[in-house]
């Protein structure tokens, strides 16, 4: 099958072994993967700041970047949701770019979807001879609606023990700018994250959502304490 290949813009910036790792997860998984040098933002941050008009900016240029009628796959369920969903709230429904909109939302998805539920794989021959436990981001679970698909690909990898925290689906206190208008709920969200991450003996914490395990590290560097995040396209590449 031949894809799309969409790494948000804080993957593409940040964490750019992720985005490779995804690459070579889909080549794995039998795809050939097409990728646009010009995608940029989906307008997801302007767009939770209220920032309507430079998100509609953005998410036209979205629908110009993805022309094609190849599924659409992106390392990141945030952003896969907002584009299906948020898009909606920045076009008249009268207008060229709801139509396309309309088009493509169901052809955008996020890897562990698309790994599971549309290619039907959960065993990529991937080892990982680690303790890991998974955190269930806000954005991946009740936004984008992904439980299952992560932990049967993680419980198909070689040598990977999958421990469940407790409280897997709170959040970890990011919520982009949240993070920041309203630091010291944000602190303990996190810090109550992490000492539930810690009680299992992972480790390393495991997501699919890299703002979330940003957030995450940054706590655990300035406490140093043992524990590591990855990426789950990071683990999956471990083959």
């Amino acid at each position: 099958m031949e894809v799309d290949l969409f790494i948000p813009c804080f993957i593409d910036q940040l964490y750019p072994k992720t985005a490779w790792n995804t690459l070579r997860v889909l080549e794995r998984a039998g795809c050939k993967v097409h990728y646009n040098p010009e995608q940029t933002c989906c307008g997801q941050p302007a767009y939770n700041s209220g920032y309507f008009d430079e998100a509609r900016t953005l998410a036209v240029k979205f629908l110009k970047d993805f022309r094609g009628k190849r599924p659409i796959v992106s390392p990141g369920a945030s952003c896969s949701g907002y584009v299906r969903d948020g898009f909606a709230d920045l076009f008249d429904e009268t207008s060229g770019e709801y139509q396309e909109y309309i088009h493509r939302k169901g052809n955008v998805f996020e890897l562990t979807d698309f790994l599971v539920n549309h290619l039907g794989v959960t065993n990529l021959g991937a080892s990982f001879p680690h303790k890991i436990t998974y955190h269930d981001a806000c954005s991946a679970l009740r936004g984008y609606g992904i439980h299952d698909e992560p932990r049967r690909l993680l419980q198909n990898v070689d040598g990977l023990e999958l421990v469940e925290m407790e409280e897997a689906t709170e959040c970890c206190g990011f919520g982009g700018t949240f993070a920041v208008k309203h630091s010291a709920i944000s602190t303990v969200m996190t810090q109550n994250k992490v000492e539930n991450a810690l009680k299992t003996g992972a480790e390393y914490i495991v997501s699919t959502e890299a703002s979330c395990l940003m957030n995450i590290s940054g706590y655990i560097k300035r406490q140093s304490l043992p524990v590591k995040v990855l990426h789950i396209a990071d683990v999956l590449a471990s083959f």
